[in-house]
């Protein structure tokens, strides 16, 4: 069933609007096998709580996307990515924020995934992501994921 929401996204925009929060986010494939990525719930009380959506976070004040993915992953979910690579960005307008969206694909890190915030985890086949409640933005991120032929490898 399309999800009409999702459809005012914006993927990889050419421009956006000043006052946008620039968030980033990771797609990790569970290893050895690639066969899962991880996604997280969102806490009670913050913007669309118990969504699931990809670990990650809103980058800090002269912080590179790189630098803040580093932070976030370690901060949120225990691991230091030691390899990762652009993905795609969505730009998304909420009825009260702007979303630049700047996913990457984790190749490789250290430390054991573990939720540090209190947070519900779960590693979730693409085939199932259907199940879960996703904010708009991720939406086309899910669906680049399917498509892509990149799933499961």
């Amino acid at each position: 069933m399309p999800n009409t929401e999702a459809s005012k996204a914006i993927v990889n925009p050419a421009t956006i609007a000043e006052d946008h929060i620039h968030v980033v986010a990771a797609i990790i494939w569970r290893q050895p096998y690639r066969q899962q990525f991880l996604i997280t719930q969102r806490q009670k009380g913050k913007h669309l709580e118990d969504y699931w959506e990809f670990p990650g976070g809103k980058l800090e004040k002269k912080e590179s996307p790189w630098q803040g993915l580093q932070r976030e992953l370690r901060e949120e979910v225990n691991i230091q990515p030691n390899r990762a690579s652009p993905f795609m960005q969505v730009y998304y307008r909420y009825p009260d924020r702007n979303i630049l969206l700047d996913t990457w694909l984790v190749d490789e890190y250290e430390g054991e995934i573990e939720p540090r915030e209190q947070q519900a985890i779960m590693w979730i086949d693409i085939t199932r992501a259907d199940e879960y409640r996703f904010p708009p933005a991720d939406i086309p991120i899910i669906e680049a994921i399917r498509n892509s032929g990149r799933a499961g490898t």
